[in-house]
């Protein structure tokens, strides 16, 4: 099964948690074991799973991103301004995988899983969720 999550995003920077839709997914699939991975479309966007219950955490993920990849310093920011996001979205990576346990994620109490941001604000960011199912 596959099924394509739409956000909206409101800043240049900025994780969003997106836990709720990709069990959604999940709950319509019912799948019991397996996996799902999450993926983002798009060259300057990135999935990351983080903790979950103190806000900074995210945050903090921006603030480091910023200083090591500032923006202005790239080749690529004569073509259209936005080289960090690009290089901000290869270091963190464009998908994560996670077990399906008994027709739930297998994350741990303080683990969600975050749209990275880092071109916004954009209207239509696409996230795509696949499921497989474990047959055996």
């Amino acid at each position: 099964m596959q099924q394509t999550i739409h956000l909206e995003t409101h800043k240049r920077e900025t994780l969003v948690d997106i836990t709720q839709q990709v069990e959604s997914v999940v709950r319509k699939s019912g799948t019991r074991s397996g996996i799902v991975s999450v993926y983002a479309q798009g060259a300057t966007a990135a999935i990351m799973i983080q903790e979950n219950w103190d806000e900074s955490v995210q945050t903090d993920v921006v603030n480091l991103l910023r200083k090591v990849i500032p923006q202005g310093e790239w080749l690529h920011d004569a073509q259209d301004g936005n080289g960090d996001a690009h290089l901000k979205a290869g270091l963190v990576g464009p998908s994560e995988t996670i077990p399906l346990i008994d027709g739930v994620m297998g994350l741990s109490r303080w683990q969600n899983i975050f749209f990275c941001e880092f071109d916004g604000p954009r209207a239509d960011r696409k996230v795509v969720c696949s499921i497989l199912e474990d047959v055996g």
